[in-house]
């Protein structure tokens, strides 16, 4: 593999990919987020078990339909969320994908949504949880719904923007960025 673009961390995670769930019929889940869609690319399915006295995600399952980034990320934030005996759900709420990026040793630019991938479908696992728990008012996405621009990977209008600040010029930027 002389043409890896990758750190040797994503590497790690794609060949040796952490916490993948290969049944999902096994695994009883309190919260279940996926996001992406195959038509357009990358499909992230996060899976979580909560210990509800101690608001702790205690174990976080995947699967992930996509490539090396979109894997080794997922792989990487299952990692994140179950060490030390997993993470407190506010802590989980407060990743972002940067945080996943910097564990991973970084990630080429035209791959970095891989990282924000992971972040929504955990994101929607917890709301999930949320929904089944009764403990909607806890659903940060209780505010006015952000305004979708591409329904297959749920890019809204806010990260069209975010994309200019980064730098995009042209329409093909955008894409490039957002995967819009």
């Amino acid at each position: 593999m002389n043409n890896w673009i990758y750190s040797d961390t994503v590497k790690d995670h794609f060949f040796n990919p952490r916490n993948i769930l290969l049944e999902e019929k096994d695994y009883q889940a309190d919260g279940v987020g996926q996001v992406g869609s195959p038509a357009c690319g990358d499909v992230m399915k996060v899976f979580i078990k909560v210990d509800k006295k101690e608001d702790r995600i205690t174990d976080m399952k995947w699967q992930t339909f996509g490539c090396a980034s979109a894997i080794g990320s997922t792989s990487m934030l299952s990692v994140m969320i179950n060490e030390n005996g997993g993470t407190k759900i506010e802590e989980a709420l407060a990743i972002k994908p940067n945080d996943i990026m910097e564990r991973l040793g970084g990630l080429p630019k035209n791959k970095i949504h891989c990282s924000v991938l992971g972040d929504k479908a955990l994101r929607t696992a917890i709301h999930d949880y949320f929904k089944k728990s009764g403990q909607e008012e806890r659903i940060t996405g209780n505010k006015p719904k952000p305004k979708i621009i591409c329904s297959c990977l749920g890019v809204t209008e806010r990260e069209v923007l975010l994309s200019l600040a980064k730098n995009a010029k042209s329409f093909e930027d955008i894409q490039k960025i957002t995967k819009a």
